[in-house]
């Protein structure tokens, strides 16, 4: 009705429809003139004039409004549809508003992209959408368009025309922001049944999308005939990635956080405006793995693209250089919580004091406080609660606060005696070298472990020489006040005595003749098995077998060396008897440039097998250094007819480097002797073998005992009141000054998912060490003060080979579907036992309260009693994760 008809003009435009501007104009003359009958009525809707052409129905560019057309609401517009009707075929117009950064303005021209599959890139669809629209929209015309299951994971990406593409990460913000545009492509890929995406195989679309290329362990035969137990995969290492690997796996044994990406449940939850995230893309890499992991389908998985991110984040995990899990796995909790945090905009809380409320209530409220800055998956899983009660040491102020946490990090209880191995070299050339086990301050100096040693061979402290001997050298000489942190417990340490210091002109019938080079200096020379002889009666010549070897022995002094008496050709913990004898060692070998030596008939016949063993010959004394030098016939050789004669070896001052440099030491003097053995002569006379041989002291038969904690005692220690450390102390608000409060922490409230960091690794101002203390944990843990009290199983653990510098690491994990245990070590997975995981090298433990488990729905493989056998056979469908925490006070075993 024409009365109707008019008062639908003042209606407000929020979404509206194109109309012809011709028919629009008759229209409205028709309506006010009020005459049904007259010649001005418009009929149907034709807006034939808006189009470039019919077949495609699209819009002529540079429309103007209310020139070439007008805009009408949309209530407006089902209005005159319903009177009018519209000309058959033609699509209706419908336009919204868009709120650009400056202005509203009606979307007249909406943005057209294609659309196509990753699998199908030839079949291309044309579609429209509104700016105002989202990528979500564009998904689900997808999925319609193309027949994809409902259900099935999907990604999108955003193709431009260079070639170039990149994610469509957030499918939850408008087209307009995803800088969206007309003739870009969009292409949708689905999830492969082995978890991994088509677009991280090596391929080339066609043209529309960008080469991708990722390496890939399995090939397509593997994952289509391979079927293993879901979980039971391993991970490749990448170079020194073990740390990396072991987290992963305990966290992939987390039943709650694995199912919760295994439904998907994170897709809704990623948080891509998060200022404290990683925009999704840590989530969306973790889930990656995780879902190839527990596809089944793989032996192993190589997680590079996962370590690309995590570096790309973490700059201290970027290259590949060895960290620490318990490091990786607290930086992957915190970004999987920032990127999942269901809070976008966090409020300004402030934090009321205790004031004397009940425990409970104060309890309570900072748990809704952290609630309402932090909810997630991760804190509906690993956050638990401490108390923290601080006491002022002036005004006893008591203050208590309860603090939120993800994991405990529990110390261990430090030894202070530390037991160390050392080889004793006596100033006797026949006996050998004597390994010692000595217990020592862990705090200590040098002195003490000479101290200790003097007790058991009798020689004073002041006369031992501590060295570390590496690679048949001295890497290392110790002075008396070095601490003993400084050694290693793979150094093979050595300790020589010195010769106390003799006037020169005194002579030994056999053993050590020192020879005076300076005030502090003393070299000691060794003739090790002279022999002479006469052949004939008639004859004065002499045949003479001699093998010689030298060791310098020194104070500390102004030339900063010190030699070691009896030598040491030590390899890998063994010293040389009697002499220091390096094939090829420093210096110029056949005597070029030697400054002493001892020489021997060419034409001798060799040593008796008794005489040919190093620390087994005869030592003949040598007189004097100047008939070294002359490389002289010693004096039992004298009056002998002297024939051809060859070097034994060379003596020469070198530089600590073992070279011929002239870098000398404080006062001057070359401070490092070398001795080469001329090659023939060598192994002539000298016995390798036999050099290399060592005795061991009683002490070493005492087994070593090591020491062995309860978890209890770990806990118990973590909870022991401690003063606050003068560089953080606490402010007191009653005394208005800083103070050194006592402090104590209590567990209030236990997590769903327990993670116990056992602190193996000691850093104090003195010294740096890992404790390989025995930690007896249980397989059960029972938490006390709760009603009831919360009991947990263990179900991963992290462990840690090796020591600071060096080490790898493992895990043993429970599979949450057939209950069975499992070593993961790297890409290496076998079967394992309950009486196999407790070890010294536990260091993360992963407890999962009892009444959050659910039982295997599978049982275990039958052959899981051999644990070096391959695990990989069996699958096993998916199970939802509960969440939840219990109150508790204190952590009891049992």
């Amino acid at each position: 009705h024409p009365d109707e008809e008019g008062s639908l003009l003042p209606l407000w435009l929020y979404k509206g429809q194109e109309i012809c501007r011709r028919w629009y104009e008759q229209w409205k003359e028709y309506v006010e003139t009020g005459d049904q009958n007259s010649s001005s009525f418009p009929g149907q809707i034709d807006n034939t004039e808006l189009f470039e052409e019919l077949d495609s129905y699209h819009l002529k560019e540079r429309l103007v409004e209310n020139e070439d057309f007008v805009l009408i609401p949309a209530e407006a517009w089902h209005k005159l549809l319903a009177w009018y009707g519209m000309v058959e075929v033609q699509p209706a117009l419908e336009r919204k508003v868009v709120d650009l950064p400056s202005l509203v303005k009606v979307e007249v021209y909406p943005v057209e992209i294609f659309l196509c599959l990753h699998s199908n890139m030839e079949n291309v669809v044309t579609a429209q959408f509104s700016r105002a629209d989202h990528i979500h929209t564009i998904q689900k015309v997808m999925m319609t368009q193309f027949d994809v299951v409902e259900g099935a994971e999907t990604r999108l990406w955003m193709k431009s025309s260079d070639t170039s593409c990149e994610r469509l990460r957030n499918v939850h913000v408008r087209v307009l922001d995803s800088c969206l545009s007309s003739g870009m492509t969009v292409i949708m890929e689905m999830r492969n049944a082995d978890g991994t995406w088509p677009s991280s195989r090596p391929q080339i679309m066609w043209g529309f999308f960008l080469l991708t290329i990722f390496l890939s362990l399995n090939s397509v035969e593997e994952q289509d005939s391979y079927r293993g137990q879901p979980g039971v995969c391993g991970l490749t290492n990448l170079g020194n990635t073990c740390f990396m690997n072991s987290a992963l796996q305990c966290l992939s044994n987390t039943p709650p956080l694995t199912e919760y990406f295994l439904r998907n449940a994170y897709l809704e939850e990623l948080n891509f405006t998060n200022p404290l995230g990683m925009k999704g893309e840590i989530a969306e890499a973790y889930a990656d793995v995780i879902k190839q992991m527990w596809s089944g389908r793989h032996y192993s998985v190589v997680p590079r693209i996962f370590k690309t991110k995590v570096g790309h984040f973490a700059s201290q995990f970027l290259g590949y250089q060895q960290h620490d899990s318990q490091e990786l796995l607290s930086f992957l909790l915190d970004g999987l919580h920032e990127d999942l945090n269901r809070v976008k905009n966090k409020e300004y809380i402030e934090l009321r004091d205790a004031a004397g409320r009940p425990d409970q209530e104060v309890a309570e409220e900072a748990w809704r406080n952290h609630r309402r800055r932090n909810d997630s998956a991760i804190v509906d899983t690993f956050h638990g609660l401490f108390k923290s009660t601080l006491v002022c040491p002036e005004c006893r102020k008591v203050s208590v606060t309860f603090d939120p946490f993800c994991y405990l990090s529990v110390p261990l209880p430090v030894s202070k005696d530390r037991v160390m191995e050392v080889f004793f070299v006596s100033l006797d050339p026949v006996a050998k070298p004597v390994q010692h086990r000595l217990v020592v301050p862990k705090a200590g100096k040098v002195f003490d472990l000479c101290s200790v040693l003097s007790e058991m061979t009798k020689i004073p402290a002041n006369q031992m020489v501590v060295a570390d001997v590496f690679n048949h050298r001295f890497y290392k000489l110790y002075h008396a006040d070095e601490s003993l942190s400084c050694i290693l417990d793979r150094d093979d340490i050595f300790v020589y005595v010195k010769k106390q210091h003799l006037p020169p002109h005194q002579k030994h019938t056999f053993g050590a003749v020192p020879v005076s080079i300076s005030p502090d200096t003393c070299l000691c020379v060794f003739l090790i098995g002279m022999r002479c002889s006469t052949e004939d009666s008639a004859s004065t010549s002499c045949s003479a077998s001699t093998s010689c070897s030298t060791s310098a022995s020194c104070s500390a002094g102004a030339s900063g060396g010190a030699g070691a008496s009896g030598g040491a050709g030590a390899s890998g913990g063994a010293g040389a008897s009697g002499g220091a004898g390096a094939s090829g060692g420093a210096g110029a070998s056949g005597g070029a440039g030697a400054s002493g030596g001892a020489s021997v008939d060419a034409s001798a016949t060799g040593p008796t097998d008794s005489q040919q063993g190093a620390g087994h010959q005869q030592p003949c004394e040598e007189e004097e250094e100047e008939e070294e030098e002359r490389g002289e016939c010693p004096p039992c050789l004298k009056g002998c007819e002297a024939r051809r004669r060859k070097l034994l070896f060379s003596i020469q001052a070198v530089n600590s480097n073992g070279t011929t440099e002239r870098g000398m030491g404080e006062d001057g003097t070359q401070p490092y002797v070398a001795m080469d053995w001329d090659p023939d002569m060598k192994k002539k006379y000298y016995n390798e073998n036999e050099a290399e041989k060592y005795v061991k002291h009683q002490s070493m038969e005492v087994p070593h005992q090591q020491t062995t904690v309860q978890l209890q005692e770990c806990i118990e220690l973590f909870t022991t009141v401690e003063t606050l450390e003068e560089e953080n102390p606490w402010y007191c608000p009653m005394c208005k000054k800083h103070q050194l409060a006592t402090k104590k922490l209590d567990l209030w409230s236990l997590p769903e998912v327990l993670i116990i960091h056992l602190k193996r690794f000691s850093y104090t101002k003195y010294s740096r060490e890992k404790l390989d203390i025995i930690v007896d944990f249980p397989l059960r843990l029972t938490g006390t003060n709760g009603e009831p009290p919360s009991r947990y199983d263990l179900i991963a653990v992290s462990n840690h080979y090796g020591g600071l510098r060096d080490g790898h690491y493992t895990s043993y994990a429970r599979n949450k579907d057939n209950g069975q245990w499992y070593y993961f070590d790297d890409s290496k997975v076998t079967y394992a036992r309950e009486e196999q995981i407790v070890t010294n090298a536990a260091y993360l433990l992963f407890y999962h309260r009892q009444d959050k488990i659910r039982q295997p729905t599978l049982p275990a493989p039958l052959d899981s009693s051999s644990p070096t056998q391959p695990a990989n056979d069996v699958t096993s469908p998916k199970h939802d994760g509960m969440e939840g925490a219990t109150p508790c006070v204190n952590m009891e075993t049992d």
